[in-house]
Order: C-alpha cells, then structure tokens, then sequence
C-alpha cells in the first residue's frame, strides 16, 4: 500500500512540477505526505491529512517539517557536526 501512495505521489508531483510552485509550506504538501507515510505508515496518512487540512486561504504556511528533529536544517548541521567530531576521535589513536 504504502508503494501505492509513492507511486501516486511521484506521479502528482510529476505533473505539477510543470507549473510554478503554489504551496505555502515547505516542505511542500506532496513530499510532507511522502516522508510521513515512508516513516509512520498509517499514522502518516493521519498527519497528511492533518496537513493538508491546515493548507487553506486563511493558514499563513511557513516551515512544517514531519520531523523537525530529524529533517531541519539545524539537526542536519548538527548531524553532521557530530559525524566529523566521530570521524575525527576514531583517527586519533
């Protein structure tokens, strides 16, 4: 099921990338609904929905990562940080 939704996700998103981006939001609604249901599976089909609820004329948008701690830019650096500080203890002996 859950390579259904891909599918049907890659193809929307397929089809709209001919057109200029429109979503309020970033991550956009389509790759926000791939990450939640590669990641929670039925629960994520929950937080989409939740998503694109919240996606109206009167919600003013803005960043919604599924997972800030895992997804935002300063837990990527942060990630990233503590893999060269690892890198660099294991070549220090």
């Amino acid at each position: 099921m859950k390579r259904a939704i891909e599918i049907l996700i890659k193809g929307y998103q397929l089809l709209s990338s001919t057109r200029e981006p429109r979503c309020k939001y970033y991550p956009s609604c389509s790759n926000y609904t791939a990450v939640a249901i590669k990641r929670y599976g039925l629960k994520g089909v929950a937080m989409a929905t939740w998503r694109l609820m919240r996606c109206n004329p009167w919600s003013e948008g803005g960043l919604d990562y599924v997972d800030y701690d895992l997804d935002s830019a300063d837990a990527l650096a942060s990630a990233r940080q503590s893999m060269v500080s690892a890198t660099a203890k294991e070549g220090v002996h």
